[in-house]
């Protein structure tokens, strides 16, 4: 099972990956990161992507219709994708055995990058990333 670093190097594999990082949703910090900042800034963009991220997992609005919660640890929303003229931004949620605060974030350029693909890979390291 790989751990943040070595997830993070998975991501930047990806076609198009501009940067990425580990963040806890919670606290807003960065747990680690590799690559690029959209802003320059790792620290700022860690905070400012958990913002997001917590604003879609806390609000009822964004669950599934069966009402799913927290309860289990598994988060009530997967992943979320912000597009914007030249990128997208990828936030994926992370299961895991403590209080599941935990996202990856991958930054992605448009023009030759595949979002579905990002999704997917995304989703294949947040079910094989150990945090700890």
């Amino acid at each position: 099972m790989p751990g943040i670093d070595e997830c993070l190097l998975e991501a930047m594999r990806l076609p198009g990956a501009r940067g990425a990082s580990v963040v806890d949703w919670t606290s807003g910090l960065a747990l680690g990161t590799v690559g690029d900042s959209p802003n320059g800034d790792h620290e700022a963009t860690a905070a400012e992507a958990a913002e997001l991220a917590r604003l879609a997992a806390e609000h009822k609005a964004f669950a599934p219709e069966e009402g799913a919660d927290w309860s289990g640890g598994t988060p009530p929303v997967e992943d979320l994708i912000i597009s914007n003229r030249d990128s997208y931004h990828v936030l994926r949620f992370v299961r895991t055995t403590f209080d599941s605060s935990v996202f990856l974030h991958l930054w992605l350029g448009r023009s030759d990058g595949n979002l579905a693909l990002a999704r997917i890979r995304l989703g294949e390291m947040a079910e094989r990333l150990v945090v700890g």
